[in-house]
């Protein structure tokens, strides 16, 4: 097993699914993708919407304004990789030209339905051949695509030049990931499968820091230009979101719900769950 960023050896690490490299700390899941298959797990997708949406919302904003302030003088095409509900879509679309891309045929066709500009299939194979784009964004999405050099080939390819790519994900220096290894390691495993979204559709492969995350990048064709930690909680739709995931039983539900509750006050003195990068396309030469 060899790390996808540095080239060094992974090792075993707390599942029979997981490994990080001893040299980056990367963290990778050989966990099955399964998007429009019905699996064992299903979500409430209607509780998480709810438990989602305010803090995907806040982050959202926060988004289209390192876009606005690090594209290219009179760049406006946007494209949205795993555009999901559409509310990233609904978000920019004042500031940009936006097209957004969804593999999961029910929720893009939600969106579709609203209006919103949504192709349903994988990123780049529904693009025409000659679609260029000032700004491409993965929001929590990079972390779920296995083969994630060859996706960011395909981002520097359908870059306009010296366009910008923003990468929204999780983070593994992150106060809950920490904590859900260290939970992990005394025998409590659930958190730790709940972050890597074990047994769902589409689970994470995927944990980056932001320093190997920006290894990998700039060794794809990119230069680092700015970075910044997201809000990860908020009170409001937190129930929903824990239990969005049908089968978890009523009591570690509200054990983790009260627990985070009484955490939220003092996160801010941790490091943050998510982090945003933004990269730039290098010129040729």
């Amino acid at each position: 097993m060899v790390c996808i960023v540095c080239g060094n050896t992974k090792l075993a690490g707390i599942a029979s699914w997981h490994a990080t490299c001893p040299a980056c700390h990367y963290e990778s899941a050989d966990l099955s993708v399964a998007i429009n298959q019905h699996t064992g797990l299903e979500l409430n997708e209607a509780e998480r919407e709810a438990g989602l949406k305010a803090l995907r919302l806040e982050n959202f904003r926060a988004i289209v304004q390192f876009a606005k302030r690090h594209v290219r003088p009179g760049g406006r095409s946007l494209l949205d990789v795993g555009s999901a509900h559409g509310w990233f879509l609904e978000t920019a679309r004042g500031e940009f030209d936006v097209l957004g891309v969804e593999p999961d045929a029910v929720v893009g066709g939600r969106a579709a339905a609203r209006g919103l500009p949504v192709r349903a299939g994988f990123f780049p194979g529904v693009l025409r051949e000659d679609e260029r784009f000032d700004v491409i964004v993965f929001n929590d999405v990079i972390e779920h695509i296995p083969d994630i050099r060859s996706a960011l080939d395909d981002c520097r390819q359908r870059l306009t030049d010296e366009g910008i790519l923003i990468l929204n994900l999780p983070s593994s220096r992150g106060f809950f990931y920490r904590l859900s290894k260290l939970l992990a390691r005394v025998g409590w495993r659930t958190p730790f499968e709940r972050l890597w979204q074990k047994d769902l559709p589409s689970p994470h492969v995927h944990y980056f820091s932001p320093d190997n995350l920006s290894t990998l990048v700039a060794g794809r064709g990119f230069d680092l230009v700015d970075s910044a930690e997201l809000p990860a909680l908020r009170a409001k739709g937190l129930r929903e979101r824990l239990s969005c995931v049908g089968n978890v039983p009523p009591l570690t539900l509200w054990l983790q719900y009260i627990a985070i509750m009484c955490a939220i006050p003092v996160l801010k003195i941790f490091p943050s769950d998510i982090i945003v990068c933004i990269f730039r396309k290098k010129t040729a030469g």
